[in-house]
């Protein structure tokens, strides 16, 4: 019950983030995820994953998707990403589960099916979140 309010919580956060500061997926998601998990993010950080919203802009992998793995390396990188044990196996993994659980990586394909007017990608911004929580929580 308690990992559902938390969910709940993570998306309650999404308006404000994606449409009220008017953060693209990428910004939203790493903000979000910043907040629950209290990664310590700077305001100067975020300006590093703003490229990754709309799919790199061109399309291509989801921003949400990138901001999520930007997330993973935070919490369990220790040093260097190859010396983090099981860290790149990791990556691979919650990468097959986003694709199954979105039907696709790329944006191109996602935004045609989740996209809403004034809503923006907030379907995806909020699968997104959930995955990563089920993630994490299933490696605690």
């Amino acid at each position: 019950m308690f990992y559902g309010i938390i969910l709940n919580m993570l998306k309650d956060n999404v308006p404000y983030y994606y449409l009220d500061k008017d953060q693209n997926c990428a910004e939203t998601v790493l903000h979000i995820i910043n907040d629950e998990y209290h990664l310590n993010l700077t305001e100067d950080d975020f300006l590093l994953i703003g490229g990754f919203g709309g799919g790199c802009g061109c399309g291509i992998t989801c921003g949400a998707l990138t901001a999520s793995i930007a997330a993973l390396g935070k919490l369990f990188i220790k040093e260097r990403a190859h010396a983090t044990e099981g860290f790149m196996p990791m990556c691979g993994e919650f990468v097959e589960e986003f694709r199954k659980a979105l039907s696709s990586i790329e944006c191109s394909c996602l935004k045609p099916k989740n996209f809403e007017e004034g809503k923006r990608c907030m379907k995806t911004v909020n699968s997104a979140l959930d995955l990563f929580e089920r993630f994490i929580k299933e490696r605690s």
